[in-house]
């Protein structure tokens, strides 16, 4: 199971904050619990995380049903925009609008000044998720990265074309995945992008207040 951290102050402003080491905000931590009790039941092998804050907070709430300890690995981290970091999807554009562009036609070749092309973010990404697969043959496991990390290890799997990572795949906050993965390497998507965890409490919010 591949899982996106929760919202954060600066994902809800839609802003870069891919190395920015930044906490879950209060909604992102309801995401995250909603969740936790979604799989507590579930029998999980092992618990991975990256370092970031967000993301270890993420994996603790999961882990807490189960007492589990949380494994970090630096290759789970999420894509460094470089200069871009903090910055709003507009400012950048209107400050940097030539690497904007560029990054906006081939994010995968292409990098802001000081950051980090999506080639290299899967490069790592399936470095460590291979590692895990291996680690637990047959057993469920529970992987919590980021937005760009996920997508493009999911595009790998599913042999898409990986320069479409960003236009083809999302990763809403708190997002649930899942993978089958065969000894060959090779997998199957099972579940994409769901987030019917908490969506369904945001329905029932609206209702009664209607």
């Amino acid at each position: 199971m591949l899982v996106r951290h929760g919202a954060t102050v600066l994902s809800a402003e839609d802003r870069f904050a891919g190395s920015s080491d930044v906490p879950l905000g209060d909604e992102g931590r309801m995401q995250v619990e909603r969740l936790a009790q979604r799989l507590a039941t579930d029998s999980i092998a092992a618990i991975y995380g990256s370092p970031l804050r967000r993301a270890q907070e993420t994996a603790s709430i999961l882990a807490r049903p189960h007492e589990m300890a949380v494994t970090s690995l630096d290759d789970l981290r999420e894509i460094d925009h470089g200069r871009w970091e903090g910055l709003r999807r507009e400012d950048a554009a209107t400050m940097y609008p030539e690497e904007y562009a560029a990054w906006e036609h081939d994010p995968f070749s292409f990098a802001p000044t000081g950051g980090e092309p999506g080639q290299h973010v899967m490069e790592r990404g399936l470095r460590a998720f291979q590692q895990i697969v291996l680690a637990h043959p047959g057993g469920q496991v529970l992987v919590v990265s980021h937005k760009a990390t996920i997508r493009l290890i999911i595009a790998h799997v599913l042999g898409i074309d990986p320069r479409g990572y960003r236009d083809r795949l999302d990763q809403l906050p708190a997002c649930l995945n899942m993978i089958d993965m065969y000894p060959d390497g090779t997998g199957r998507l099972i579940l994409l992008n769901d987030v019917s965890h908490y969506t369904w409490v945001l329905r029932q919010t609206l209702a009664t207040c209607t």
